[in-house]
């Protein structure tokens, strides 16, 4: 399926998805009015991926990748309230939701080579698939943190969810999305040359690929060998989530903004 082109329609249709994700946070909305909202700017922003990386010719760059990430989010998010109505993170959502789908509206990326691999579509979806899990990781442990703080000051905690609960959630997106990595870089390891016409080989995306995976690694061995938690884990999760951001959206970005070239 390719859709027609359009010059108007991605930035009105980036609008849209903007404002919808705005709403529940800047508006004093009732519970299913909110969840209501954030389904229209799901819809409508898998609508806006769709037009830019399904177009001609198709694109795919940083942005779309910060796009398509924000939009994994966003389903994890949908489906976790209804396991939880009394989760709170509607305002990192509205903020990274309108953010990431104005900035892949005004840097679409570059055109996809006709002659890629057929398994690179899935490939990329794992790497991608692995940055949403890491990404909802990230939001769970800052939501645990201010749990953690907010009972150090007697206070009720902002979250919505008791902290032992952000705990083994963000433990489970961290396990999660480090089997996603792991499949990722395998794939890469093994199926380099099919994929990208050339063997693995070091490059920056690699080696911060590969840092990250250790990383991870080293905070669930401690998880579950030591019981690592509270800012002890959590530093070693943000550390983790930067240098894979680096990776690719990083790599990314160098290569299509400052150095004004396509990247592998």
């Amino acid at each position: 399926m390719i859709l027609p082109s359009s010059p108007t329609a991605p930035l009105v249709l980036a609008s849209l998805t903007a404002v919808a994700y705005a709403v529940p946070a800047v508006a004093r909305l009732p519970v299913v009015a909110s969840r209501a909202a954030v389904l229209l700017a799901w819809l409508l922003h898998g609508l806006l991926l769709g037009w830019l990386l399904l177009g001609e010719p198709p694109r795919f760059g940083f942005a779309s990748a910060l796009s398509v990430t924000v939009w994994l989010v966003a389903a994890v998010y949908a489906i976790e309230t209804q396991l939880y109505p009394q989760l709170q993170a509607r305002w990192a959502l509205s903020v990274m939701g309108a953010g990431a789908v104005l900035l892949a509206w005004y840097y679409p990326g570059q055109p996809l080579h006709t002659s890629a691999s057929a398994w690179l579509p899935l490939h990329w979806a794992l790497g991608i698939a692995s940055y949403g899990l890491f990404t909802v990781a990230v939001m769970h442990a800052m939501l645990m943190l201010r749990a953690e703080d907010r009972i150090r000051q007697a206070a009720e905690p902002g979250s919505g969810l008791p902290l032992l609960t952000l705990e083994r959630l963000t433990f489970r997106f961290v396990s999660a999305g480090f089997a996603l990595l792991t499949a990722t870089l395998l794939a890469g390891l093994m199926f380099g040359e099919q994929l990208y016409g050339s063997a693995w080989t070091w490059s920056h995306k690699t080696v911060f690929s590969v840092l990250s995976w250790a990383v991870f690694a080293v905070l669930l061995a401690g998880r579950a060998r030591f019981g690592w938690r509270g800012w002890r884990a959590a530093r070693l999760l943000f550390t983790g989530a930067g240098l894979l951001l680096l990776a690719y959206v990083g790599s990314r970005f160098v290569f299509e903004i400052i150095l004004g070239r396509a990247s592998a």
